[in-house]
Formats: C-alpha cells, structure tokens, sequence
C-alpha cells in the first residue's frame, strides 16, 4: 500500500478536543516505558528535554512526572492543540517544568540548548517530507539521549480497516478518522532506515515494539 500523507498540523478545534479526551493510557504508558529503558544514563541532576510534536503534552506530562529532575521544552505548530496542552500541565501542577513552545517542526533548532533527551510520539508520519526530521536531528547540540515512536504503515487497506476497528473501537469518529489516515500516512520500517541513512544518521536504530509502532533510538 503506497503511502498517502495527511495534514502535518492539527488545527481543528474538535480534533484538538478530542486528542485530549482520548485514552491513550496504553500506547502512551508503553512510549514512557520504553523510553526509561533507553535512559541508561544515571540523569541525577537536573537537565532538560524537548518533546517534538507535543499535541495536547500528554507524553510530556507524563515524562515530567516520571522524572521531575527535568524540565521540557514541548513543541507543536497548533495553536489549538497548546490550548488543550496548556490546560493539562496547568492540572498537574506542572507550569514551571514544561515550556509550551509555538513552532513548526520546520523552525525549530537543537543547537541552540543542550538537551539530554529529545523524544517525539506520532510525529514522523504528519511530516510531508520525513527528512525534516531526521535533518533536524542532525545538527543537535552535546549527545543527547533520541528516542522516536510512531506508527508503521500497514500492507494492505484491509489491515488499516482491521487495525481501525480494533484500536478505536470506543473512540468519537473523529479519532478513528484520524487514525485511519494516520495509518495511511505512516512509513514502514524499511522506508525508516532508508531515510536514515540517506541523511547520515546510521547510528539510530529501528525496530518494531508493536503490531502498529516503531521506535528509533541511538541506545
């Protein structure tokens, strides 16, 4: 099934909403999993991270609560989707730990400050040219910890059909509109490490963690 892209910002208010009603307790449960079996390093002191993508900053909270040691800059290029995110750290009491950050992906810079982990959920397949990405990643300041997750897409138009039934079954139409199209817009695993590899970044790895995920990492 060839690739079919979808819009690289969420701008819609109803869309925004629901992003931040959905549950996404499992898949984002399991990103934060992953994530601290790649955090090797002992981060006993105070750093910073970026959340590329942020959405609503449900990851990010949950990152900001898991490791309170850190602050985080969380970027996203809605205007809407930082109103629901807004709210949310405003909840969990966490204003002076996560930075909101207005910006496409395509003006952001990390060479600026020094990070020590840069993540990004659902991210790579909103992109119409995924070399943005991995371009971006490039040129980082330091060695810092890269932990990416997304979707992989589907062979077939039956199993993006399956796949929509199966995960978003309970979810408002909406979301399994946009999940549909997401699965449609995302890369496969092959495409992933061509992309790396034409931009350098050989070092970060790609595998599999679910029927429907990827992560690339550098440990």
């Amino acid at each position: 099934m060839k690739r079919i892209p979808e819009p690289e910002l969420m701008c819609d208010k109803r869309q925004a909403n629901a992003y931040a009603r959905a549950d996404f307790e499992a898949p984002h449960s399991n990103f934060i999993d992953l994530l601290k079996l790649s955090m090797r390093d002992n981060f006993g002191e105070s750093a910073l991270a970026i959340d590329l993508g942020t959405g609503a900053a449900d990851i990010a909270i949950r990152f900001a609560l898991e490791f309170p040691l850190f602050e985080v800059d969380a970027v996203d290029g809605s205007n809407e989707m930082l109103f629901e995110a807004e709210k949310a750290i405003a909840k969990n009491g966490l204003k002076n730990k996560i930075n909101l950050i207005n910006s496409p992906i395509q003006k952001i810079s990390l060479a600026k400050k020094e990070y020590a982990v840069i993540f990004s959920n659902s991210l790579l397949h909103h992109l119409q040219d995924p070399l943005v990405l991995w371009k971006l990643l490039k040129h980082v300041k330091g060695n810092p910890l890269i932990f990416i997750m997304d979707l992989i897409r589907p062979k077939t138009p039956k199993q993006v059909e399956k796949m929509t039934k199966q995960y978003t079954a309970n979810e408002p139409d909406i979301l399994k509109r946009d999940f549909k199209n997401s699965l449609k817009a995302a890369f496969t695993i092959e495409e992933v490490d061509l992309q790396l590899t034409s931009v350098g970044l050989e070092d970060l790895c790609v595998k599999a963690v679910s029927d429907r995920h990827m992560i690339i990492y550098n440990r």
